[in-house]
């Protein structure tokens, strides 16, 4: 984990806006992808601490019920707002469609999901209309992104398409890579599995989008891959990045972005019984040594 300077961290020296501003940023996923989103929220706030939940022993959202994975939403808010978190960050898209609105309506602090960032940084790209979406099947098949997009822009021809072997490429290529997450500017290792994915898109290669959204937290693992099999004409959207963007602004506009002048803490959590896998993984995601994941213990399956 990261420390700060110990000057500034003293809350006798702080009024108590100060020591709301330095509160964490609660984040939190079915498993580890959206690790993605925090490695960008560590790149753009590296002031900031950082409390990140990975729900993995309930992991995959996407087969269980909406209302089931509402509940799931509800309760590791209530966690993150009992550690005292000033902002809160659904990094999955199924738990977003599934639960940010009623995260919003529980509770008093903001809160945002991963749809609606990259949805509409697409909306703004997009200069041919023709825009495509790929994520998980339940993301797919709940219509959330066309929906946010088509908020924005009700012109705007949206192609959807489920693309699950990613995520499996994603996990299998990621163990493959010494640099793990910091290994996206060229293909690298991901380069084998060329063919597949070039096969996996056909339908958005055949829609002819100029953008395209990864719609799934796992997918920037990915990225040097489905940039080559796209091409150079379509821009991608990373989720991950786009919903770091709209966290700092909010902060920023909110005036409470962390007055620390040395780097965030990160703490991070799994609700698996076997934290080592999570580490391993968030070692290779986030591109730092990681001293210590921890067991978190919610809510029984």
């Amino acid at each position: 984990m990261m420390e700060k300077s110990a000057d500034t961290s003293s809350p006798q020296k702080l009024s108590g806006q100060a020591r709301f501003c330095n509160a964490p940023i609660g984040i939190f996923d079915s498993g580890f992808g959206g690790l993605t989103v925090l490695k960008e929220l560590v790149r753009l706030l590296p002031n900031e601490d950082f409390i990140f939940v990975g729900d993995s022993k309930r992991c995959p959202y996407g087969p269980r019920d909406l209302d089931e994975v509402r509940g799931f939403v509800v309760e590791i808010c209530d966690y993150l707002i009992s550690r005292g978190c000033k902002m809160i960050v659904i990094a999955c898209n199924t738990a977003t469609a599934a639960g940010l609105a009623e995260a919003q309506r529980r509770f008093a602090i903001p809160i945002v999901g991963v749809v609606h960032p990259g949805s509409r940084a697409a909306a703004h790209m997009t200069r041919s209309r023709c825009v495509g979406v790929i994520a998980t099947e339940g993301t797919i098949s709940s219509g959330v992104y066309e929906d946010a997009i088509h908020g924005l822009d009700a012109g705007i021809k949206v192609t959807s398409v489920a693309t699950p072997k990613f995520v499996e490429i994603a996990e299998e290529g990621l163990q493959l890579t010494d640099g793990g997450y910091g290994v996206r500017e060229g293909l690298s290792v991901w380069s084998a599995y060329l063919p597949l994915a070039k096969e996996c898109l056909q339908p958005i290669l055949a829609a002819h989008v100029d953008t395209l959204v990864l719609g799934c937290t796992h997918f920037p693992l990915i990225q040097p891959l489905i940039a080559a099999a796209v091409g150079d004409e379509v821009q991608l959207v990373s989720s991950a990045e786009e919903t770091a963007i709209e966290v700092h602004a909010i902060l920023l506009r909110r005036g409470e972005l962390a007055r620390y002048e040395g780097r965030g803490r990160i703490e991070l959590f799994t609700t698996a019984d076997n934290t080592a896998d999570f580490h391993d993984m968030a070692t290779l995601v986030l591109g730092i040594m990681i001293e210590s994941v921890y067991h978190l213990d919610l809510a029984a399956e």
